[in-house]
């Protein structure tokens, strides 16, 4: 798949497919989930240029130093 933006995989299982819109993603969990019970994870590929920068500038990684404290989206406690 080209464009893939997220895989979808399941612990307790075979499922592994992946996605090129993450809306599909997200309903295969949650389909599988309900048809099986079982938690399945995914793991993103990429995001947009802007969501990782938002994410940067607002330090949503956790560690200490982390995000721009000048920008508006600059979170102190998560």
């Amino acid at each position: 798949m080209a464009n893939k933006r997220a895989t979808v995989t399941c612990p307790d299982c075979d499922l592994d497919e992946e996605f090129e819109k993450l809306a599909a993603a997200r309903e295969c969990i949650e389909d599988h989930r309900t048809e099986t019970g079982h938690e399945a994870v995914w793991e993103l590929d990429r995001l947009s240029e802007g969501v990782e920068r938002a994410g940067d500038e607002a330090g949503v990684c956790g560690r200490e130093g982390c995000g721009d404290k000048e920008s508006v989206l600059f979170q102190d406690e998560l």
